[in-house]
């Protein structure tokens, strides 16, 4: 479910983008009218926006909002302004850049996109970048990591919600296998992860914690356990810490047990993001802008659920505390704060 509110007589596009203009005009930029226009607009609403602006003006409206706006409120709004598919083809190509590189981020939108939104973020990908998304992702990326990245972006999942329970169940001893021998680059277990539609995964997944009597994810979840308390071991003895290094296995566990989180309850996936990004060591502002951007016409509805659940308190309160201004305000409205 979605959290964004538009109002129920929304005026043209001709008059957002006027109004749109005076925001802009002046010695200062009215920013809160910006908030009250694109935060309160579907994507085809902005899509119809953003062609008006270009057709009356003869500028990008997402260049004059650059030049206009500054920090994490232009973050917010230029990330949210975009039709979906463009703005994922944006964030995949920032992810493939070295000083951006996020695994984390290529990882999301290959899981929780459905199949034609994917699609249309390859689309996306090669009209902006003439480029495939696949090729970038394969050169950025080595070993596990690009085994496992590649055909996630390049996946075509069905999307019906048929299942084979007797291929379900063969599949969970498969993975079982692969788990308990530790082979968890394998290729069956890759293959099934990165093809299976996500009702046949869930169904495999079910079997596997049925006949097996835990979640993959813990299972998986052990072996980063484990090598994290060898490595304190280690440290114990005396080892000297600058001569360890992270453990491309462990970081290679950790994003695949977050691929199948977010193939099987995103909005889980995305509540922990969330409560990692708002804590009080500081607040991670680009994670931030990224979920709240990216899922506020999707399941935002449930991530808010979720993290009142999780954190006995509601997600809006959580962001006020942790931000202000403009930042603030924009991301409240996308969340569907009433005051917003």
């Amino acid at each position: 479910m979605a959290t964004l509110t538009v109002p129920q007589s929304v005026p043209s596009a001709a008059e957002d983008c006027e109004q749109l203009r005076k925001a802009f005009a002046g010695w200062g930029t009215n920013e809160a009218l910006i908030i009250s226009i694109l935060a309160h607009r579907n994507a085809a609403q902005r899509k119809l926006i953003q062609e008006t602006y270009s057709q009356s003006y003869g500028e990008d409206l997402l260049k004059a909002l650059d030049k206009e706006l500054s920090s994490d409120f232009e973050r917010a709004v230029l990330l949210w302004t975009p039709v979906p598919a463009e703005r994922d083809a944006f964030l995949a190509n920032e992810a493939t850049k070295m000083l951006t590189a996020s695994n984390w981020v290529i990882m999301e939108i290959g899981c929780t996109r459905s199949s034609h939104d994917l699609f249309l973020v390859r689309q996306a990908y090669h009209a902006r970048y003439k480029k495939s998304l696949e090729e970038d992702v394969a050169y950025h990326t080595s070993g596990d990591f690009r085994k496992l990245l590649v055909p996630l972006v390049s996946a075509f999942r069905y999307e019906g919600p048929e299942v084979n329970t007797r291929l379900a169940r063969t599949e969970a001893r498969i993975l079982h296998q692969k788990i308990s021998e530790k082979a968890y680059n394998d290729d069956e277990l890759i293959r099934i992860v990165t093809t299976r539609s996500k009702p046949q995964l869930n169904a495999t997944l079910n079997h596997y914690n049925n006949e097996f009597g835990n979640a993959i994810n813990k299972d998986l979840g052990n072996l980063v356990i484990l090598n994290a308390s060898i490595l304190h071991f280690i440290l114990m003895m005396g080892h000297p810490f600058q001569d360890l290094k992270a453990n491309p296995e462990d970081e290679f566990l950790k994003l695949l047990r977050a691929a199948i989180k977010c193939l099987t309850f995103p909005e889980k996936y995305f509540e922990k993001l969330l409560r990692l990004a708002i804590n009080k060591m500081g607040t991670d502002e680009w994670a931030l802008t990224r979920v709240v951007t990216t899922r506020a016409e999707v399941d935002m509805q449930r991530i808010k659920e979720e993290y009142h659940r999780r954190n006995s308190g509601p997600l809006d309160r959580a962001i006020s505390v942790d931000t202000s201004g403009d930042y603030e305000k924009m991301l409240l409205a996308l969340i569907g704060h009433g005051n917003a």
